[in-house]
């Protein structure tokens, strides 16, 4: 099963949390829908700077212990090497979402134009 490693942070760069998951998409709703889980209402960590995609749960594991020690600059350099602009990842992932669903089938064009008679 496939894991996430994400660092997520505030609106103004303040905090840098790193975290582990399955589901990245329930993650951050999740997120949003608890905004004062770790902090105040000030600092709501809304953004998803970085993450990385591990097909183990034992190698997951093993890389968010390694990043979790990172410092601040480590995490920073991390983030840069990938985001240099620090966009938020989120509004990709629900654009990639929603492309995986199969739009509805609609009729071709040519059988409209048939049905049309001057």
């Amino acid at each position: 099963m496939k894991r996430f490693i994400y660092i997520i942070t505030d609106r103004n760069r303040n905090n840098l949390h790193v975290g582990l998951c399955s589901d990245l998409l329930k993650t951050l709703q999740f997120y949003g829908q608890m905004p004062t889980l770790f902090f105040d209402s000030a600092q709501q960590l809304n953004r998803l700077v970085y993450f990385e995609e591990i097909n183990t749960e034992e190698q997951a594991m093993e890389r968010f212990k390694f990043v979790s020690t990172f410092t601040r600059p480590q995490k920073e350099k991390m983030i840069r090497s990938v985001n240099p602009n620090w966009v938020d990842l989120t509004i990709g992932l629900n654009f990639e979402n929603t492309t995986r669903t199969r739009p509805m089938i609609r009729p071709s064009i040519s059988a409209a134009r048939k049905l049309v008679t001057f």
